[in-house]
C-alpha cells in the first residue's frame, strides 16, 4: 500500500482541516496518509491578519521540509485569494522554489488552487457558495473565482471574523444558508469555501437534497492530494468530486 506524507501549512487557530482531511483520506482503499502541520499565527480573519500570517510562510516550509513530506498543502484559502487573481499559482511556485533550493522534491498544492481544480474537474462554470468571511473578504473570493472562469451566481457570507469561532459554526447554520441560495442554474455548490468552517458531515446529505454536486474546501483539498499523488478517486461519502465516475480531468 502506498503511503503519502502530507505537510500542512495552517493558521494557528485552525483545527478543522486537520480533522476533516484525515477523515476523508483515511477512507482511501489503496493508500495510507499521515499529516504533519506547521502553524502561522492568525486569529482574526482580516486582510491585515492574513497578510501578517502569510509573512510566516517561509518558516513553515522550512519546518515541514525537515519531515520529508510527499506533498505540502498550503491550507488557508482566503489568505491566498485576498492576494488577487492567479495568486495560488504564484504562491505554489514560490513554495516549490524554496523546497527545491533545500533539496526537497515535495509537490505543492494550496486550498485555493484545489477549489479551482475541483470545480473545473466537475465542469462547474456556475456555482453557489457559503463562506464564513466578512463581506469585503467574501467579495474578494467571489472575484477570484470569476477570474478563474467560474461565475458565483449566488453566495452567503456568515460574517464571522474570529477564526476560532469559524471552527465552531454549527452545521444547521451552514445548511440554512445553503437552502437560502438560488440554485436554479448552478452546476455545483461549495458548501464551505474555507478549510476551517466544518462541513464534511454535510456534503453527502446536501448533495442528495439539492440534486447537484456539492464540494467543500476540504473535499477539494483531498481531491488535489489524490490527483497529485496519482491515486484513484475512490472515497465514499464525500460527494461527487471524490467519485471517479463523476469528476473528469481538470482543464
Amino acid at each position: 500500500m502506498e503511503h503519502v506524507r502530507v505537510g500542512l501549512v495552517v493558521p494557528s487557530s485552525n483545527v478543522t482541516v486537520e480533522t476533516e482531511l484525515p477523515a476523508i483520506l483515511g477512507r482511501h482503499p489503496d493508500a495510507s496518509f499521515s499529516f504533519h502541520s506547521s502553524r502561522m499565527r492568525m486569529a482574526k480573519v482580516s486582510p491585515a491578519g492574513l497578510a501578517a500570517m502569510n509573512a510566516q510562510r517561509e518558516r513553515c516550509i522550512i519546518e515541514l521540509a525537515d519531515a520529508s513530506p510527499s506533498l505540502i498543502l498550503y491550507a488557508c484559502l482566503a489568505a491566498i485569494m485576498v492576494g488577487g487573481p492567479d495568486e495560488h499559482r504564484r504562491i505554489e511556485g514560490l513554495v516549490a522554489e524554496q523546497l527545491a533550493v533545500g533539496g526537497s522534491r515535495a509537490k505543492v498544492r494550496s486550498s485555493a488552487g484545489a477549489l479551482v481544480e475541483g470545480l473545473h474537474a466537475l465542469g462547474a462554470h456556475r456555482i453557489a457558495m457559503v463562506m464564513p468571511y466578512v463581506l469585503p473578504l467574501a467579495g474578494k473570493v467571489v472575484g477570484y473565482m470569476s477570474a478563474e472562469g467560474v461565475q458565483v451566481v449566488d453566495w452567503r457570507a456568515l460574517e464571522v471574523d474570529d477564526n476560532r469561532e469559524v471552527g465552531c459554526i454549527p452545521g444547521e447554520r451552514v445548511m440554512a444558508a445553503v437552502r437560502s441560495l438560488d440554485l436554479d442554474t448552478v452546476d455545483a455548490v461549495v458548501i464551505s469555501a474555507c478549510v476551517q468552517m466544518p462541513s464534511l458531515a454535510l456534503v453527502e446529505l446536501a448533495e442528495q437534497e439539492l440534486g447537484v454536486p456539492v464540494l467543500s474546501a476540504a473535499t477539494a483539498g483531498a481531491y488535489s492530494v489524490l490527483k497529485a499523488s496519482d491515486l484513484p478517486l475512490a472515497i465514499s461519502g464525500a460527494g461527487a468530486l471524490l467519485r471517479s465516475d463523476t469528476a473528469t480531468p481538470s482543464a
